[in-house]
């Protein structure tokens, strides 16, 4: 069965770079997720002989979490783990601190390949009568400029869908400054939503547009199109930053085209 399946993937040896899959039953997998269908994830595991990996098939109702792997952060190493040391320190690369020139997500990407499409589209439940199902992807949004500023969240989001956002913690904005989710009253006219508070979490969908959007703290948004997600700080200097805000993006599973 998929879950004595998932039970042994515990002993097993697996990759450096690898989502990380919590079950309800307490179980963590650490894979690959390339899949969703029918409301089942298709996860590879192990490192495997002859470049050979198993695989391995969940169901939605018995995941309790998922953490995708950083997709887009050329420094990125070791196991899902190590994010939190990683995001307590500043990127050495510089940046231009520009309003106009911060680039998309597309240009942010580095050379080590993209992943698959995370996709939130599994085929709605058969007989069921209670409301949308979500289901949640924890990410760690760094301040600093590590991929130019865009924290790519792995996750696939279809126009129509419903994506609920939560974040905590706090970041450093340089100079003894800091913001919560929420951000600050700081004035700064490099930041790429001028109306919005100085240092919160923004969100981008799709990797060739600037119709940026105002998370903070917490809030609910209809994708107005099909894209992978996007997360920042708005501020127009991050050369200085530290730190990372812990989100949470609850994402309608939406059937599939």
């Amino acid at each position: 069965t998929p879950l004595l399946a998932a039970m042994l993937v515990l002993g097993l040896g697996l990759t450096a770079l690898a989502d990380t899959i919590r079950l309800r039953d307490g179980s963590v997998i650490r894979g690959e997720i390339v899949g969703f269908k029918d409301q089942q994830f298709t996860v590879l595991i192990g490192a495997g002989a002859r470049g050979r990996r198993s695989r391995i098939t969940l169901y939605m109702e018995d995941v309790e979490s998922i953490e995708f792997d950083g997709a887009t952060g050329g420094d990125r190493a070791g196991s899902a783990n190590d994010v939190t040391d990683m995001n307590d320190n500043t990127a050495a690369s510089g940046r231009d601190t520009s309003p106009a020139v911060r680039p998309t997500p597309a240009d942010s990407r580095t050379s080590t390949g993209s992943i698959p499409n995370r996709t939130s589209t599994p085929a709605g439940s058969s007989g069921s009568t209670a409301g949308p199902a979500f289901f949640p992807v924890r990410v760690r949004v760094r301040a600093d400029n590590t991929a130019n500023g865009w924290n790519d969240s792995g996750l696939m989001v279809r126009k129509g869908q419903r994506l609920r956002i939560s974040a905590t913690g706090r970041v450093s904005l340089g100079g003894g400054i800091y913001a919560t989710p929420t951000g600050i009253r700081q004035p700064d006219a490099d930041k790429l939503m001028r109306n919005e508070a100085t240092g919160a979490l923004i969100a981008v969908i799709g990797d060739d547009n600037d119709d940026f959007i105002y998370v903070g703290d917490r809030t609910e948004i209809i994708a107005k199109r099909d894209g992978r997600l996007f997360l920042g700080v708005n501020e127009g200097n991050l050369s200085d930053n530290s730190g990372a805000f812990d989100v949470t993006v609850e994402a309608e599973a939406v059937a599939g085209n």
